[in-house]
């Protein structure tokens, strides 16, 4: 299963022009294959067209071309921490844009939920997968099952986050210890298993592009009181984005950073037991506040804009990072002018 997940990225590129507006998917049915082949002779079927292909070895490939005219017809894209939030619009909005999406999420039943929901409403063919981005072997087999879905890779967006904010008299080590391997430790493991897929596409379509791209935060290009631990899983966000950047860009795949402002009417604030709101007021951020509203409006007038930031503002963002060909290593701020870079 593994080799074939790593030969099914390459047929998708090999198949026709190489535009990848195909989807290859994996079958362990070898018969009625139009063409048996073996692994080292897959360049001889560059510019073919075919229905099916049985590797020597490692199973059968079924093509389907993709005749979808939206701008993301043909692209693979994976979201992590898809059932909801900012995760679930960023799924939605790139579903809308005609690519084949990944829900992925350790709710299970939500990534469910999820993508039947974005399949429905915007006509594309949707994966759910639970996955747990803290374990590398999850995230192995979520990558795994991409590349067997839909053959192959083109955007891997970092998104699953958590938060524990509180003081250092407050924070035990095993929250601490939490935020890293969430917002730090799954970003490397998703950065390391979807570039060996966008590696293998390159080898044969030396002109194509590909993206990493990680949901980090305002708290990532600033300090926050009382909240040190997720910001400095954001800063340490920032640093692996600099340098996969660094590392990735001769194999043609852009790793930038979406730094949001505060996400007010999403679950990671409103939540009404573990949400920020909650436990900025229990941690006594807020000077004086005294209720949850409190809380919200004292956030509302850090921002020059006025309001907190929302999905569509940071899919804009997304939009902007895959389309522009020239440009890796970034974090870019969508914050209302919160946090002005210099």
């Amino acid at each position: 299963m593994r080799n074939a997940a790593l030969i099914a990225p390459k047929l998708r590129f090999l198949y026709g022009n190489g535009d990848g507006k195909i989807k290859i998917t994996y079958t362990q049915d070898t018969e009625n294959s139009s063409i048996t082949i073996s692994e080292e002779d897959l360049e001889t079927l560059r510019g073919l067209t075919f229905k099916k292909v049985c590797v020597k070895g490692a199973g059968a490939f079924v093509a389907t071309p993709v005749t979808d005219g939206r701008k993301y017809a043909g692209k693979t894209a994976i979201v992590t921490g898809a059932a909801q939030g900012f995760g679930f619009g960023i799924a939605d909005y790139l579903a809308s844009c005609g690519a084949l999406v990944v829900v992925a999420d350790m709710n299970a039943d939500g990534a469910k939920t999820a993508a039947e929901t974005i399949c429905k409403k915007n006509g594309v063919e949707t994966l759910a997968v639970a996955c747990d981005v803290t374990k590398e072997e999850s995230v192995e087999e979520l990558i795994e099952m991409t590349s067997l879905k839909f053959g192959g890779l083109d955007v891997y967006v970092n998104n699953a986050g958590i938060v524990r904010a509180g003081s250092l008299d407050e924070m035990t080590l095993r929250a601490f210890t939490l935020v890293e391997n969430v917002n730090y430790n799954a970003y490397f493991l998703g950065a390391k298993y979807s570039q060996m897929i966008m590696k293998r596409q390159r080898e044969v379509a030396p002109d194509r592009m590909f993206d990493i791209i990680e949901i980090n935060s305002k708290s990532g290009l600033e300090g926050s009181n009382k909240n040190f631990a997720y910001a400095g899983s954001k800063f340490g966000g920032i640093g692996l984005t600099q340098s996969f950047a660094l590392e990735l860009a001769p194999y043609g795949i852009k790793v930038n950073a979406v730094c949001p402002g505060n996400f007010l009417d999403g679950p990671l604030w409103s939540d009404p037991e573990k949400g920020l709101f909650v436990q900025y007021l229990n941690a006594g951020k807020v000077p004086g506040a005294k209720t949850v509203e409190d809380v919200r409006r004292f956030y509302e007038a850090k921002v020059p804009l006025g309001r907190g930031c929302r999905t569509e503002d940071v899919c804009l963002a997304i939009s902007y990072i895959i389309d522009q060909k020239y440009e890796t290593g970034q974090a870019v701020p969508v914050t209302g002018g919160q946090v002005m870079m210099r």
